[in-house]
């Protein structure tokens, strides 16, 4: 355990007082290991305790406080692996009831006639209103926390809320923010609060307005940064020259003919941009854009087949393992005809297995090497690669992207993305790619059919999700928490799947996937819910990115309004991938105006690009309490939805730098001119 006079940014997290070796690790775990990363460590939400309210004036679906004396004396009830614990509590206007689960040991505080302050969510079950998992105060703690707005911290096991807030007030009071490292004429332009402020009004706001200012000036940061990166990027491909020399194409045409469906206008089109690319005098460095289901990956397969034919090696690099496998197995497939060789490379293959891989790729025995990041490991040496693909763009950094690309002799680079941004905000984030967009989809593909329900929906939904399996469909559950929290109220996975288990026929089988998980258990889940053994899958949006699942029909969102429409949208892309009717319900635990208003241009649409654009009219630049857009495309404070304003100033004022400013920054600021020249903006 440690203690300074001074920190600074790079220190080690274990150097702020009160941090010993085990929380360090725990520590580890949110991807905290320096001083800075702790400053960065945002809060996710902020919460504000509100004075109690009446049992009679509480609304379904929203936070509320009663205080109230205990009724009875609490009861357990065992529900497979759930004990669910209950009491009624009474104020001067009614009879409630308030269950709790998992949590045995609150039998004893729960005595009849002791009285407390309950807070938490309330559902409605059987008819009635209940509250959820509420906490419990006394009123002197509860008058406390009113009307002071909480910090709430993601978290994982071993870190409390109290451990971040501690250990924040700790480092902030030891570190020197005397001198700001923008350039004083740009925090004047563009109005922007002092960084000491911004960080101290984001974790320990005095009112609501505070924050807003807080975040943008956090978020210009990021995204200022970023433009810095990203021209440096774009610098240095711009003069590079294409080194490959390409004699064959008639195989991409017969490949073309033998499809069992025509291409798309928009895929033809997007074709010829990626061929005239190819065989052009500069290297490709092209992003090709598209909406679920609009036919990308038969564009990289073209690509790759391109290539390879002429004798150079491909690569596809894809987010996740099980999507890896099933496009090494239908690519291999497709290319036999070609005589071409297909590989897998990915990080779960034991040493012996990668190290015959390696010798193979070296020696040029395969053409086609698809993995996921063990593509850009040192060990691998590539002999003559022409082309480096990344699929689901949204998932790599900036500098993993350049990784790929140093593997070869100046590859041809291109990326996909399914992500639906704007054409404005696209050009600004992807400054260094040119653009192409797959804008629309295939003819033979059903519409999905949406609805937005209340959670007075659920039961009826369960039954339509046992209809669905009884056909021999499978259902995707999304839920956003991976375990229970005090201080979030929404549907998490491990309790959900319990009792999800209850509500469906015990020959349904029901598995949970959760970011948590290791890779392995991770690949295996989704390897049986690929492989149908597995019928409903509760998950967190780890499956956002992760397997094709043709006969899965069914996409149930649980707390819908705690997502992005563009994440929820990318959701919704997992099904509808077969020849089935498939359909998406959004389950929202809060049906006021503005939740509807969002919610219903889901409903209407399922063009993501439509969806995006509307969404971003809807929602108010640096909405402080918005829900963040971006899905894993994600700064740590920046929404390139909810900042899209902020995102283009900063772009605008990074454009703007002299040379001069360019050079004092960096040498003012060698520990963020290392940042910046090492950057990967979260997962861009």
């Amino acid at each position: 355990m440690g203690e300074l006079t001074t920190l600074n940014m790079s220190s080690p997290v274990i150097k702020i007082k009160g941090i010993g070796e085990k929380t360090e690790k725990d520590l580890n775990k949110l991807g905290i290991f320096t001083v800075s990363d702790m400053i960065q460590h945002y809060p996710r939400t902020y919460d504000m305790h509100e004075p109690p309210i009446p049992i009679t004036e509480l609304v379904e679906g929203n936070i509320a406080t009663i205080e109230a004396s205990v009724l009875n004396a609490a009861v357990t009830k065992q529900v497979r692996n759930l004990k669910i614990i209950s009491c009624r509590v009474k104020d001067y206007s009614g009879v409630l009831t308030l269950s709790w689960f998992n949590m045995p040991f609150l039998k004893n505080k729960l005595r009849m006639g002791y009285h407390f302050i309950f807070r938490g969510k309330v559902v409605r079950k059987n008819g009635v209103l209940v509250i959820e998992q509420p906490a419990i105060y006394t009123r002197e703690e509860y008058i406390k926390k009113m009307n002071v707005l909480q910090p709430v911290y993601a978290l994982t096991s071993g870190i409390t809320n109290n451990t971040i807030t501690k250990a924040v007030k700790t480092a902030m009071g030891l570190l020197d923010f005397s001198k700001d490292y923008l350039p004083r004429r740009i925090v004047k332009e563009y109005e922007l609060m002092a960084l000491k402020g911004a960080l101290q009004e984001i974790h320990f706001p005095k009112d609501k307005e505070n924050v807003a200012k807080a975040r943008q000036r956090l978020a210009f940061d990021e995204f200022f940064q970023f433009t810095l990166a990203l021209q440096a990027l774009k610098e240095k491909k711009n003069v590079l020259t294409n080194q490959f020399r390409f004699s064959k194409g008639e195989e991409c045409s017969t490949f073309i003919e033998k499809l069992p469906y025509e291409l798309t206008k928009a895929q033809k089109r997007v074709w010829q941009e990626i061929l005239t690319d190819l065989t052009g005098v500069k290297t490709m460095n092209r992003l090709v854009q598209g909406d679920v289901g609009s036919g990308k990956t038969i564009l990289a397969a073209l690509a790759l087949l391109f290539v390879g034919v002429n004798g150079y090696q491909g690569s596809l690099m894809v987010p996740t393992e099980v999507l890896a496998v099933q496009h090494y197995e239908s690519i291999r497939e497709m290319f036999l005809e070609y005589g071409l060789t297909v590989i897998l490379l990915v990080g779960s293959m034991t040493q012996a297995v990668k190290r015959k891989t390696y010798e193979k790729i070296k020696n040029h025995e395969v053409d086609i090497i698809i993995g996921t990041h063990a593509l850009i490991q040192e060990k691998v040496e590539y002999d003559n690669l022409a082309l480096a693909i990344t699929d689901e763009q949204h998932r790599f950094g900036v500098r993993q992207r350049e990784a790929l690309f140093n593997k070869g002799i100046q590859p041809h680079v291109l990326v996909m993305s399914a992500t639906p941004i704007p054409r404005t905000l696209a050009i600004i984030l992807y400054g260094d790619l040119d653009i192409s967009v797959v804008d629309e989809l295939p003819a033979n593909r059903l519409p999905i059919k949406n609805c937005v329900v209340d959670t007075g929906y659920r039961e009826t939904a369960y039954r339509f999700i046992a209809g669905q399996v009884a056909e021999g469909r499978q259902a995707y559950v999304i839920c956003p928490m991976v375990d229970e929290s005090e201080t979030i109220e929404a549907e998490n996975v491990l309790e959900y799947t319990e009792k999800l288990k209850d509500a469906l026929p015990g020959s349904i089988a029901v598995e949970y996937l959760h970011g948590k998980m290791k890779p392995k258990e991770k690949n295996d889940i989704m390897e049986r819910f690929a492989k149908g053994e597995i019928q409903v899958l509760v998950s967190t949006t780890v499956v956002e990115v992760g397997v094709n699942v043709p006969n899965a029909t069914v996409m149930m969102v649980e707390n819908a309004e705690r997502f992005g429409l563009a994440q929820l949208h990318q959701l919704r892309g997992r099904v509808g991938r077969g020849k089935y009717q498939s359909y998406c319900i959004l389950v929202s635990g809060s049906m006021g105006k503005d939740t509807k208003k969002r919610l219903e241009i889901l409903n209407q649409s399922n063009d993501g690009f439509y969806i995006a654009g509307e969404d971003l009219k809807l929602r108010g630049p640096g909405d402080m309490f918005g829900i963040r857009q971006s899905g894993d495309m994600e700064f740590r404070i920046g929404d390139i939805y909810n900042d899209a304003k902020v995102l283009m100033l900063a772009n605008e004022a990074a454009k703007s730098l002299t040379d001069k400013e360019i050079s004092t920054i960096y040498e003012e600021n060698p520990v963020l001119a290392q940042k910046i020249n090492n950057y990967d903006i979260g997962t861009l």
